[in-house]
């Protein structure tokens, strides 16, 4: 069976959101609002909890099934599989930046002269053993992940001896016109609940669906400001522009005698959360295409997956300025995916449900 648990199931949305903006929020949150940027972050939580519980809601229509079989019911047999069709090129997209921008990571600071389709490939492979064992494998996977995990947060109150609080004050320097000017672009790193779309009918207690999203994202939001109110006070406003991911910069400033460089180790241990951004959506990208055709089977679509990304990235693999407007189409997409079709989504079958009632009278 392939069931997850309550557990699985925060730790599958709340690995999936926190992967890949943990390195490059606070710089981003920087340039939009200044100091004032963690604000946008409880904005973007309050929002992104609503849009999700909605997903949540619209999901109860039919528990039994997916997102497909929910569409296949209200508007038929067409219609399902369009959308297993678009839900399949969206997600096959989140994991191919999710991939891309690990792979320029693992080669700008752990493997500078290895090729491209190299770390590529030994990123598939271990990918690829996870995912043909199915949703219950991958959820001990993603348990096993945060437990390896839970040390990262600790690493970052060592840089705290050196930061300089005041340069959160004034808390709004300049009102609230940034704060609200930085709401779009962070929902780029808040997308990723949509998968309940895929993972609601897999889960074994439905009722706590909510209070799971819930602790997700309020884990993901606190994780969000704790990072970036300690990059807000360790670099001014001008030095934390200079680095990409300051979030890795900042820990250069840590020094062990046993340890030269507690970035690389930070780094490798943190593929292990950069690896949720993939391999979850990589399943359920094979798990909507495996269902169009009818089949259970998802070994053969996804060794399909497989080649045609490793093959791609011996050709072509895109740099950093592409990565990062790859990840603002992601976000662009997102944005409505997840949090326009899903209200969109919930008005049409709440409609159709009272119309079909009042019939029936």
């Amino acid at each position: 069976m392939n069931e997850i648990t309550f557990m699985q199931y925060i730790f599958l949305n709340f690995g999936m959101v926190l992967s890949i903006g943990f390195l490059s929020l606070p710089r981003v949150l920087s340039e939009q609002a200044g100091t004032a940027g963690w604000i946008a972050l409880i904005v973007v939580w309050v929002i992104s909890m609503a849009a999700s519980l909605i997903v949540v809601q619209v999901m109860k229509r039919y528990p039994d099934g997916t997102l497909l079989d929910l569409m296949t019911v209200y508007l038929g047999k067409g219609a399902g599989k369009v959308v297993a069709i678009l839900f399949a090129l969206y997600l096959c997209y989140y994991e191919y930046t999710g991939l891309v921008y690990t792979v320029l990571i693992i080669k700008q600071y752990l493997l500078q002269q290895t090729p491209a389709y190299i770390i590529m490939i030994l990123l598939l492979i271990p990918t690829y053993v996870i995912v043909r064992n199915g949703l219950r494998i991958l959820g001990r996977y993603v348990e096993l992940v945060m437990l390896l995990s839970l040390w990262i947060p600790i690493v970052y109150l060592l840089p705290l001896k050196d930061a300089h609080w005041l340069r959160l004050f004034p808390v709004l320097k300049e009102g609230w016109e940034p704060v609200i000017a930085a709401v779009p672009s962070t929902f780029y790193y808040h997308i990723g609940f949509s998968t309940t779309f895929i993972l609601y009918p897999f889960l074994k207690n439905k009722r706590m669906a909510s209070i799971g999203l819930v602790i997700s994202y309020t884990l993901t939001m606190l994780m969000y400001l704790f990072i970036t109110i300690i990059c807000f006070a360790y670099f001014n406003s001008d030095e934390i522009m200079e680095y990409n991911e300051p979030t890795i910069n900042v820990l250069k400033t840590i020094e062990f005698t046993f340890i030269s460089r507690i970035e690389v180790i930070f780094i490798a241990f943190y593929l292990l959360i950069f690896s949720l951004s993939w391999i979850p959506t990589m399943y359920m990208s094979v798990f909507c295409t495996t269902w169009l055709i009818g089949k259970q089977d998802h070994r053969n679509h996804l060794r399909l997956l497989w080649v045609f990304i490793a093959v791609g990235t011996f050709f072509f693999m895109p740099t950093v300025f592409q990565s990062e407007k790859m990840n603002t189409l992601l976000g662009q997409i997102g944005l409505g995916v997840e949090y326009i079709a899903p209200v969109c989504l919930l008005l049409y079958v709440s409609v159709h449900d009272r119309f079909r009632w009042r019939k029936h009278l």
